[in-house]
C-alpha cells in the first residue's frame, strides 16, 4: 500500500494516536498539506515495532501528507 501511495506523491510522517493525532492533522492543513490516514499495517513493521504496538495498533493510525494539488 505505502509503495502505491508514494506514486501518488504521498509522504508517510509518522504512525500515532490521539490526542497528537488530530493536533497533527490540524497543523498540516494549516501548513497547506493534504492529509491521509491509514490505519497500521503491523506486517510492514519490524519484530521490535510489532512489539510495542501489539494489541494497540488499532487506535493507531500511519499519516500521510502531500502538497495540495491545484
Amino acid at each position: 500500500m505505502s509503495d502505491e501511495l508514494e506514486k501518488q506523491g504521498w509522504i508517510k510522517r509518522t504512525i500515532i494516536d490521539e490526542p497528537r493525532l488530530s493536533e497533527i492533522v490540524d497543523e498540516y492543513e494549516s501548513l497547506g498539506f493534504e492529509v491521509r490516514l491509514e490505519l497500521v499495517d503491523i506486517d510492514e513493521m519490524d519484530e521490535g515495532c510489532r512489539r510495542c504496538y501489539g494489541e494497540n495498533a488499532a487506535r493507531f493510525r500511519t499519516v500521510y501528507v502531500r502538497k495540495k494539488q491545484g
